[in-house]
C-alpha cells in the first residue's frame, strides 16, 4: 500500500488515503516520486473538465509533473536491454508516447494517437509511486547536478513553454515576443524567451502582482489589462509600440483562449509573424487533443480569431501541446549551463496533504509560481 491524494467526486474533497501500489507495465517502470508540482491542469481535471478522467472513472489520483527514482523495472526491461537501472534519478514529461502509431513514426510524439498521461488517462503523481509505460522512450535520466525539484518543474510547465517558444514559435535571439497571461505557464515562457536571448519580452496580464513576478523573471515590458476596459486596441497598440513599432515576431496566448486575448494576440503580431495558442478553453477541448463536438461550434464563435488579418498579413497560427521526451536533454543542458533555473518559479515546498489543499484553493485563483509537493510518508514498495 502507499499514500496518495484521491478524489471521489469532481470538485469534491481531495483526501489522503492508503491505496494499492501501481502495477508495473511490462515495458515500463515504477517511479518513487520525490517531487511533483501542483498545476492548473490538475485543477481542470478535478473539476471534471477533462474527458480522459471522466472516461477513466472515479476515484482518481491527480498529478502529472514529477521526478523521482526508478524502483521497479517491467519484465521487458529487466532483461538488460534498457538504459534504465534501479536507483536511477529520472524525470518524465506528461505526454507518454507509444512509439508505434502513425504520428510517432512521423516523429510527432506530442500528438501520439495512443498517448498516456499520468494524472489524466491513469492515476497520477500525487502519490508515493507512479507507473510509467513505454519507459525506454519516455523516461529521461537526470544529471546529478539537476535537483528533483528543478526536474519536476520541467515535467509540464517548462517543457510545454519550451515547445511553444522554441519549437512551435521558432523564437530566435534578438526577436520580440508578447506573452498573454503570467501564470505558471506564461512565466515559464518568459524565462525560456530570456534564456534564448529575446530582445523584447512583453508580459500581459490582469494582475499587477503577476506582472511584478514577470519582471523579476525576465520580462522587459509589462502591460496591465483592466478587466472592465473594453478598448482592446490599447493593449495591441502598447505591444506594437514596444516591439519596434511593428508588433511582436511571436505572440503566445497562455490564457483560456476566449475573447479578447485570442484576438489581441493576432492584432499584436507583425506581418508574417507567428501566434501560438497554449491556453485550453474550458468546454469544447479536452486533454489528448480531442474536441467535444457538442461545444465546438459555439466555442469557435467566441474565440474571435480575426481571420482577415491572418490572411492579409500571412500570419501563422500554431497549437502547442506538451513536449517530447527525446527533447528533454536540451532543457537539461540549459539548466546545467546556468541559462535557466526552474527553481526561480517555485514558491513553496509542501506535504502531500498541503498540496491537495493547494489544488482545491485554485477555486479562488492561481497562485504566483509553483507549489511543489516534496514531503511524503515514505511507504515501502
Amino acid at each position: 500500500m502507499m499514500e496518495a491524494a484521491v478524489y471521489d467526486a469532481f470538485g469534491g474533497p481531495i483526501r489522503i488515503r492508503r491505496v494499492p501500489l501501481p502495477t508495473c507495465p511490462r515495458d515500463g517502470v515504477i517511479v518513487h516520486v520525490r517531487a511533483t508540482g501542483v498545476c492548473r491542469s490538475d485543477w481542470h481535471g478535478w473539476k471534471g473538465h477533462d474527458d480522459d478522467i471522466v472516461l477513466h472513472g472515479l476515484p482518481f489520483i491527480p498529478g502529472h509533473e514529477f521526478s523521482g527514482v526508478v524502483v521497479q523495472l517491467g519484465a521487458e526491461l529487466a532483461q538488460g536491454k534498457c538504459h534504465l537501472r534501479l536507483g536511477d534519478r529520472v524525470v518524465v514529461p506528461f505526454i507518454l508516447s507509444c512509439g508505434s502509431c502513425r504520428y510517432c513514426s512521423l516523429d510527432r510524439p506530442t500528438v501520439c494517437q495512443r498517448q498516456q498521461q499520468p494524472g489524466f488517462t491513469y492515476p497520477g503523481s500525487f502519490a508515493e509511486y507512479v507507473a510509467v509505460p513505454w519507459a525506454i522512450r519516455n523516461v529521461c535520466k537526470l544529471p546529478n547536478e539537476v535537483s528533483f525539484i528543478q526536474a519536476a518543474v520541467l515535467g509540464c510547465r517548462f517543457t510545454t513553454a519550451y515547445r511553444a517558444v522554441v519549437q512551435q514559435g521558432r523564437l530566435t535571439a534578438g526577436e520580440c515576443v508578447a506573452i498573454f497571461g503570467s501564470g505558471g505557464l506564461g512565466l515559464s515562457c518568459i524565462m525560456i524567451a530570456k534564456a534564448i536571448g529575446a530582445e523584447t519580452i512583453v508580459a500581459i496580464d490582469i494582475s499587477e502582482s503577476a506582472l511584478k513576478k514577470a519582471r523579476q523573471l525576465g520580462a522587459t515590458h509589462t502591460i496591465l489589462v483592466h478587466q472592465h476596459d473594453h478598448d482592446d486596441s490599447k493593449v495591441q497598440n502598447q505591444v506594437i509600440g514596444v516591439c519596434e513599432g511593428q508588433g511582436a515576431h511571436l505572440s503566445i496566448n497562455c490564457t483560456t483562449g476566449l475573447n479578447p486575448q485570442c484576438a489581441n494576440a493576432v492584432y499584436s503580431t507583425r506581418r508574417t509573424g507567428r501566434i501560438v495558442q497554449l491556453g485550453l478553453p474550458v468546454g469544447g477541448v479536452v486533454s489528448n487533443g480531442k474536441s467535444n463536438d457538442d461545444d465546438s461550434e459555439s466555442l469557435s464563435q467566441v474565440l474571435g480569431i480575426p481571420m482577415d488579418r491572418v490572411v492579409a498579413w500571412e500570419l501563422e497560427i500554431f497549437g502547442s501541446h506538451g513536449f517530447a521526451a527525446q527533447d528533454l536533454p536540451a532543457l537539461l543542458d540549459m539548466i546545467l549551463s546556468g541559462s535557466l533555473d526552474p527553481c526561480l518559479l517555485v514558491e513553496r515546498q509542501v506535504s502531500l496533504l498541503e498540496g491537495a489543499r493547494a489544488l482545491e484553493d485554485m477555486d479562488r485563483g492561481s497562485p504566483l509560481g509553483v507549489t511543489m509537493i516534496t514531503k511524503f510518508r515514505e511507504s515501502k514498495l
